[in-house]
């Protein structure tokens, strides 16, 4: 059963994709087994350049539960930004340097950050970091700054209900109880505190879930257990919710003031810049760009690939996740010479055997080169598209290069 808070489409998307089963390979051909998921955003300007919206779904279940690994990092950047602006302190802004105190098991205290040009953390530094290669401790910092509490309220106050943000990432060993604390944190420019926030905890009640994963998975103690995951602690974001929170902050304009991110214009310039940029185009931080390659973070159109074979002049504003054979991406895509834009998001599930956590999942070999073709076939109808108004993208052209920081 198909469900969203979204108008019923009709079945275009599912004629544009059968006409291409062939390019979308076992995916496409089984998607119950993949957990397979798509939206496609359809998006008009009228005489006045502002944007109109058609949605389009295959598969489209709220009920259905995958892990959305780092797309959590998504709703953190535009929250953390919102706090600064609703702090209203003279001064306090993302490039003011954040000192985090350390919580005692849970995670460590920083006071640097070789990584920015003043070696100080900062919001920005870790939003940057965020987008340009999907950092966990960045996000962790973030959330901590956030509050969990105040993250998932945040959230459900916008609309977004059935999201659960319960938990930091990459981190192993601390459990849901110690996710609710969060660290003291301290804002300083030139010696002079700005702004303190001590230790919270989160009373927050959520609702019950029964969330599973896999058919069986290796525990903190590298042991097989042989049922499925119990993923009722763990984050929960539908695929629906991180398409419209994407909409919220590329189309601020178009969604209610209660759903809208409370960003200012310099917040938005910073974070289509970050989210559009490729590892190799940062100063600080400088990426290893073997590791951190060309597109590490741009899976649909662009499918991972090393190589620079994506269309010219065309720029993804995404945030990805990929994590426990799930592989999702949340993405708005315009191509400037050709004048196109849509919004496209998918998630798939690329885990053959069904054991979590024995890193034998599919992303390269199935997710990644799906991804690639589904956004592919959804650029070359876009490009061939006629439209009674071409829009002007001139809001979201950026300057890259190594002199941009």
């Amino acid at each position: 059963m198909q469900t969203s808070n979204y108008p019923s489409a009709n079945s275009f998307l599912d004629t544009l994709l059968k006409a291409h089963s062939e390019a979308l390979g076992p995916i496409y051909n089984d998607p119950g087994k993949y957990r397979l998921q798509v939206i496609y955003t359809r998006i008009d300007r009228d005489a006045q350049n502002r944007p109109h919206f058609q949605d389009y779904f295959f598969r489209l279940d709220t009920s259905q539960y995958f892990y959305p690994a780092s797309t959590v990092k998504l709703p953190a950047i535009a929250l953390a930004l919102e706090k600064l602006n609703d702090l209203n302190i003279p001064e306090l802004d993302m490039h003011t340097p954040m000192f985090t105190d350390s919580l005692s098991g849970i995670t460590s205290a920083v006071l640097a950050d070789s990584s920015a040009e003043n070696g100080l953390p900062s919001v920005a530094q870790y939003i940057k970091k965020i987008l340009l290669v999907s950092d966990n401790d960045a996000f962790n910092r973030l959330y901590e700054f956030i509050g969990q509490q105040s993250f998932n309220e945040s959230l459900w106050a916008k609309g977004y209900p059935n999201t659960q943000i319960r938990h930091r990432v990459g981190i192993s060993g601390v459990d849901a109880e110690e996710n609710r604390h969060t660290n003291a944190i301290t804002f300083r420019r030139n010696g002079q505190v700005l702004y303190q926030q001590p230790a919270r905890y989160s009373s927050i009640v959520f609702s019950p879930r029964h969330d599973r994963m896999g058919k069986s998975y290796y525990n903190d103690q590298h042991e097989l257990v042989n049922s499925p995951m119990d993923a009722s602690m763990k984050n929960r974001v539908p695929l629906s919710d991180l398409h419209s929170m994407l909409r919220s902050i590329i189309f601020p304009e178009s969604v209610t003031k209660q759903q809208r991110f409370r960003l200012n214009e310099s917040d938005y310039r910073y974070l289509y810049h970050c989210m559009s940029a490729q590892p190799e185009e940062s100063v600080w931080p400088s990426y290893d760009t073997i590791e951190y390659h060309h597109n590490y973070v741009k899976f649909l159109l662009f499918g991972g690939e090393k190589q620079h074979s994506e269309p010219k002049d065309v720029r993804i504003f995404n945030k990805p996740g990929w994590a426990y054979g799930f592989l999702t991406d949340v993405a708005y895509i315009a191509d400037f010479s050709h004048k196109v834009e849509f919004m496209l998001s998918a998630t798939v599930y690329v885990n053959d055997d069904g054991i979590l956590s024995d890193e034998h999942y599919q992303f390269e070999t199935t997710g990644e080169p799906f991804m690639k073709a589904l956004g592919a076939i959804i650029y070359q109808y876009e490009l061939q598209r006629k439209k009674q108004y071409l829009p002007d993208l001139s809001r979201f052209m950026m300057e890259y290069g190594r002199s941009s920081k």
